[in-house]
């Protein structure tokens, strides 16, 4: 079975149902896919790894775009947060969220992080980033959580 995509532009392409969004940027430019960050499915802000089983109109939200902010911003808080837990390994989490202005994260350590360590935590993002870790966003029952 194959679904019909709508584009912004108005052209009508058809894929095998089941396709990621990400897939289809990728069918179109390997270049948009690596700019994507989320897409669009009627509307409705996805992740680039939700399947699309219906007809549907698409958007590719990419990382120059202005709802591409938040998103980045808060996968960039796990980021930090993926640092702070290899540096520090006894540390506790807080929250992360993404604000106006970025994001931040409270998290508790044993020694309080000064400003000389900030280097050395912005290398350990670094060095993550290289990793190409794949960050997945799933939802998961409370049950399940549990």
């Amino acid at each position: 079975m194959n679904v019909k995509l709508t584009f912004p532009d108005g052209s009508i392409r058809e894929f095998e149902a089941g396709i990621k969004i990400e897939d289809v940027a990728q069918a179109i430019s390997p270049s948009l896919k690596k700019k994507c960050v989320a897409g669009k499915l009627n509307d409705e802000l996805v992740n680039l790894n939700t399947e699309i089983n219906e007809d549907a109109k698409i958007v590719f939200v990419t990382n120059d775009m202005p709802e591409a902010f938040e998103i980045l911003n808060h996968s960039t808080a796990h980021l930090l947060a993926h640092a702070v837990s290899l540096l520090y390994p006894n540390a506790k989490m807080g929250v992360g969220p993404a604000i106006e202005e970025g994001f931040y994260y409270d998290f508790k350590v044993s020694q309080p992080v000064q400003l000389e360590d900030l280097p050395k935590i912005e290398e350990e993002m670094k060095k993550i980033v290289k990793e190409s870790v794949s960050i997945n966003h799933y939802m998961l029952s409370k049950e399940d959580a549990k």
